[in-house]
């Protein structure tokens, strides 16, 4: 049996705190700082998302999970000028994983603060630059080029965690936690998410064009790895808004969306132009933006405080403004961890430009789930598959 001492458990009051296996080795290393019991929970969730994405899309995969959940999730796809901007990489040449990681830290700037980051491929000098620039709390991928390793152990004054895993590590069939002290046991969902699992389409509309798939299969593969209830919007090869831990399916639907359209409204013109004075730091930035697209950003203009971040006070973003700029949006998968109950999560889903939808079936209304996203053309796969995750 090999273990390993942790600082604390959840909380600091939780000691002591280990990890350990009952046979074998642990399969990963500590190459920098010491590990918490949540930084551990946050890696070997977010190691499993990105392999997954790996294997069903054969591209570099990244996520950045907090609380044991995806802030954001991302395969290596281009990024448009546009994109480059909104993640601060304008004019970047950037190796494959390195555009994987920024995917998925852009998805939710804001809740991506403090994150755990997961590669699916070596970590190179590159995206370890990148990385350092972030507020962040460790790092798990299967290698660390020299320069990478490097550049990870000056973070956070040489404390920052630095995990490397073994890529070739199957864990048993059967996994256990314990909970008041009782035992749980369960077979692990090893469950493979395909393009297979999309292929029941019972609205009208049955065209999911190959962008399409690759979202859903990004989104439900994030999905297996959020805690329940669910929901996922994807576009370009990232997911754009996770919604997590709701009781209720459509309150999930409601905050993905959300986050979906905030991600939508940063690249809007008037975002993209904000007048950032030249020192304000990546986090006040993020903070700013999320306050200039949201109902708050009158009260800040009452204040002085905008001075202190812009070189001019911004003309502000009309609730008008940002109405129109969402019409325009298009093309956008959503997935759900389990059934839509009601026609409901596909209203607003369709609000937040949702084109392409994969949720399991088998509520006794999916007639009219169905016939909600006929009436927008929507189309609309039952996988047939649930996804909780607790």
């Amino acid at each position: 049996m090999e273990e390993l001492e942790l600082k604390y458990g959840c909380n600091p009051n939780q000691k002591p705190a280990k990890v350990f296996v009952k046979d074998g080795q642990l399969p990963f290393k500590v190459l920098n700082g010491k590990p918490g019991y949540i930084n551990l929970l946050d890696a070997m969730n977010s190691w499993q998302l990105v392999q997954e994405l790996k294997e069903a899309t054969g591209l570099p995969a990244a996520a950045s999970f907090k609380h044991v959940s995806p802030a954001g999730a991302a395969v290596s796809a281009p990024l448009s000028e546009t994109l480059q901007k909104v993640y601060f990489v304008e004019g970047i040449e950037l190796s494959p994983i390195a555009t994987a990681y920024i995917r998925a830290r852009g998805a939710d700037r804001m809740s991506s603060y403090g994150d755990f980051v997961a590669l699916s491929d070596e970590c190179d000098a590159q995206t370890a630059s990148f990385l350092a620039r972030e507020v962040s709390d460790g790092i798990i991928a299967p290698s660390y080029s020299d320069e990478a390793l490097k550049i990870l152990k000056t973070k956070r004054k040489g404390t920052y965690l630095v995990l490397q895993m073994d890529s070739s590590y199957k864990p048993a069939a059967l996994e256990q936690k314990e909970v008041f002290g009782i035992t749980f046991e369960q077979q692990r969902n090893d469950i493979k998410i395909t393009e297979d699992c999309l292929t029941d389409i019972p609205t009208k509309n049955k065209n999911m064009t190959p962008e399409a798939k690759r979202d859903l299969l990004i989104a439900l593969i994030t999905l297996k790895y959020t805690q329940s209830n669910s929901v996922c919007y994807a576009k370009d090869g990232q997911a754009i808004g996770i919604g997590a831990g709701q009781q209720s399916r459509v309150h999930c639907t409601r905050l993905a969306g959300n986050k979906a359209d905030v991600w939508h409204l940063r690249q809007h013109p008037k975002v993209l132009a904000l007048p950032f004075k030249d020192d304000v730091r990546r986090p006040d930035r993020d903070n700013s933006i999320d306050v200039y697209i949201s109902e708050e950003w009158e009260d800040l203009l009452n204040t002085d405080e905008w001075k202190r971040i812009f070189t001019e006070k911004p003309e502000p973003l009309t609730r008008e403004e940002k109405a129109a700029w969402l019409k325009t949006i298009k093309g956008v998968s959503v997935g759900s961890d389990a059934f839509f109950p009601f026609g409901d999560n596909v209203e607003r889903a369709r609000k937040s430009g949702v084109d392409f939808i994969a949720q399991s079936g088998g509520s006794i209304r999916d007639d009219n789930v169905i016939e909600t996203a006929d009436k927008y053309n929507i189309a609309m796969a039952f996988t047939h598959i649930r996804l909780f995750h607790h």
